[in-house]
């Protein structure tokens, strides 16, 4: 029962994406131990997670342990060296672990997961023109590796080079066009660019990706992402209305900026009960 129940879970978090480190290695750590041999190929996979989870809580001696039995089953695996450059960070020095990622990197230069924990090792160690040196490489090695390209914008934003953000993050679009959050982040990224005709494009943009499939948009209540979106379109208009200021991108701001501010107007209200929390701040906000 309780292996089942390990498996179960395990599985979810990995259809997820979530580490969940503390539920995995507190209730599945010592059954995955005593009975991973019974798994078949799963029984690996899910000492690879035991492995993360007790790295992320320090419990060095178990994860030691999950990577003897990973090494001696999968001897020169680079999935394997790529756990052990994870234990490595959790107690040796950056420059010690950057030498067996270079190492690793010499032997194989197309070794992809390696080459992103070296540039996270160099990032998490304020490296930063080294790790955007890197990362420009990758993401030119590997172009269609679309964290790649967010993690490069975001390294820009977080230095306030928001201009080579959105560069990195107009790949992002191209190469996972059918995503609006990322031209949310686009849009979101502009704004804060100064670029407020561009915020505004791509807001609108958000807003047609969210509700174009809706039979009945204009009196459907805005839920979701489609809120966000409409309070972009709202904020990036009004300004434009007070303070009209070129676009660095020469994107052109629409001729019915006025009523396209009091749809924005609108649709974020809608979005708004009188039973929701929150809504006079709401109220407050759309009318200023």
């Amino acid at each position: 029962m309780a292996l089942a129940s390990a498996l179960d879970d395990l599985s979810r978090f990995r259809t997820n994406n979530s580490r969940a480190s503390q539920e995995t290695f507190q209730k599945h750590a010592s059954t995955v131990l005593k009975s991973y041999t019974k798994l078949g190929d799963d029984g690996w996979v899910a000492l690879e997670q035991v492995f993360l989870a007790a790295v992320d809580l320090g419990r060095l001696d178990k994860a030691d342990e999950c990577l003897n039995l990973l090494s001696e089953r999968f001897p020169g695996s680079q999935r394997v060296d790529v756990l052990q450059g994870i234990r490595m960070e959790a107690t040796e020095p950056p420059e010690l672990v950057l030498q067996f990622y270079d190492q690793l990197l010499e032997a194989d230069s197309a070794n992809a997961a390696i080459w992103k924990r070296k540039i996270s090792v160099l990032r998490r160690t304020n490296k930063i023109d080294k790790a955007v040196d890197e990362l420009s490489q990758f993401v030119d090695t590997f172009y269609t590796d679309v964290d790649g390209w967010l993690e490069l914008a975001d390294i820009y934003s977080s230095c306030n080079q928001y201009t080579q953000a959105l560069q990195a993050l107009s790949h992002v679009l191209l190469l996972a066009a059918q995503n609006p959050f990322y031209f949310q982040q686009f849009a979101e990224t502009a704004y804060t660019a100064g670029d407020l005709p561009l915020a505004l494009k791509y807001h609108l943009i958000v807003v047609d990706m969210c509700e174009r499939e809706l039979d009945d948009a204009k009196n459907t209540r805005p839920t979701g992402l489609a809120v966000r979106a409409w309070m972009g379109v709202k904020l990036c208009s009004r300004q434009i209305i007070l303070n009209s200021t070129p676009s660095a991108s020469g994107t052109a701001i629409p001729k019915s900026i006025n009523a396209l501010e009091q749809l924005a107007t609108e649709r974020v209200l809608a979005a708004y009960s009188s039973k929701d929390a929150g809504r006079d701040v709401v109220v407050k906000w759309a009318g200023s």
